[in-house]
């Protein structure tokens, strides 16, 4: 009896050490300095954050063995070297399979360009640039849509709104904000309207009055601004000094504490922002309110808008994981993640495609929606037209 009960309580042990906890390093390569730090640095911090909360939860189960996150996260400075070089130190330095993050596109299409040869799998945030899921890329995805899926229901809405003749100032160097408008355009000349102007800038760009004089010289009906945050806020301000009294679009995706650096709420009422529905407190969901409350108790300022995208990467990799079973094989991990339904805890609302997070290309997508400043802080206004089985279906045709 007595061996017996030793025996039972030396199986017990061997079965406790089998199952002890381990640690599951996953990376981030994103702009944490520089002009990209405004999306980069908040997509990292919405990581950390994820990897919090699945740790106090459990972690990750894996058979017998659970899991707990470790994040280890570069500055890719949104610079497409750097990310490079980001990446290669996570897969080769540091042995990590699993890399989330990627604000920018410039920086997310030199990854792209040799992750398929590595054993890792690579979720893409905030970067739009529609290429980046047309290269049959079995180990990546995405969770923010493309810029043109966005820009083409920007472009009905404004026309709904009677503008015939619109000016852009915009990042126009920059693939995706370029697509931004192409598609907006296209959806504008249905309706009678026209670009009438098109005026570029640059990220460093802080005195946008040359551009907006010439603007003002085509006599439009409507400004459309798209680009990176803080130019954006100088057009808007600028815009304000220069007395320009038309309507004021956007596609730039920044928090309210970002453009009050800038401007003041005065110089941003009534500007909108049409963009897929990201995070804004008065709009979001139980589970954003909940996101918006803890990022920043741990980080001490507020979250922005697009940093979910991140967020809701690592929910996706966490149920990925655990439906294929292994943090090993990354193949079954990047199959798996093609065939989750979208995860509970998720903040973004997501518009599955065959009952799935990600399409066939790895692409997620969202709804998109007319944000508007009132008083202070941006408001969700209405949803604009979002077929995502369509644009799937036409995202599947190009290689691009």
């Amino acid at each position: 009896m007595r061996l017996t009960t030793l025996t039972v309580a030396l199986a017990m042990a061997a079965g406790a050490a089998m199952a002890e906890e381990k640690t599951l390093d996953i990376g981030v390569s994103d702009a944490l300095t520089g002009g990209g730090a405004v999306y980069g640095l908040p997509q990292t911090n919405a990581v950390k954050l994820a990897a919090k909360e699945i740790n106090a939860s459990g972690g990750i189960k894996v058979g017998d063995d659970t899991y707990m996150l470790n994040v280890i996260a570069y500055d890719d400075k949104a610079n497409p070297t750097e990310a490079s070089n980001a990446v290669r130190k996570l897969i080769d330095r540091d042995g990590v399979k699993f890399i989330l993050g990627f604000c920018c596109s410039g920086a997310t299409g030199a990854v792209a360009s040799f992750i398929e040869n590595e054993d890792a799998v690579m979720l893409v945030g905030n970067a739009a640039e529609r290429s980046i899921t047309t290269r049959e890329i079995p180990n990546l995805t995405r969770t923010r849509p493309p810029a043109d899926y966005t820009g083409a229901a920007a472009g009905t809405f404004v026309a709904e709104k009677g503008h015939k003749r619109v000016a852009v100032l915009g990042a126009l160097d920059v693939g995706f904000y370029a697509s931004y408008v192409d598609a907006f355009e296209k959806e504008l000349e249905k309706s009678g309207g026209e670009i009438v102007s098109r005026e570029a800038f640059g990220l460093k760009d802080r005195d946008m009055s040359p551009q907006l004089t010439k603007i003002r010289g085509q006599e439009p009906d409507a400004i459309l601004v798209v680009g990176y945050v803080e130019p954006a806020a100088f057009i808007y301000r600028q815009a304000v000094e220069l007395g320009i009294d038309v309507p004021r679009f956007g596609f730039t995706s920044g928090s309210e504490e970002q453009f009050t650096r800038v401007a003041t709420s005065e110089q941003m009422e009534g500007v909108w922002d049409l963009r897929p529905t990201e995070l804004t407190l008065l709009s979001a969901s139980e589970n954003g309110k909940t996101y918006h409350a803890n990022y920043t108790e741990e980080f001490g300022i507020a979250p922005s808008p697009s940093s979910p995208y991140s967020y809701d990467q690592t929910y996706a990799l966490k149920d990925a994981i655990e439906a294929a079973g292994t943090v090993e094989d990354t193949e079954a991990v990047a199959q798996a993640l093609r065939e989750i339904a979208v995860p509970d805890e998720v903040v973004m609302q997501y518009l599955p495609v065959d009952g799935k997070m990600f399409d066939k290309n790895g692409q997620a997508y969202t709804s998109n929606g007319a944000f508007q400043w009132q008083d202070g802080n941006w408001v969700f206004v209405q949803d604009l037209p979002s077929d995502a089985a369509a644009y799937s279906a036409f995202l599947s045709t190009l290689d691009d």
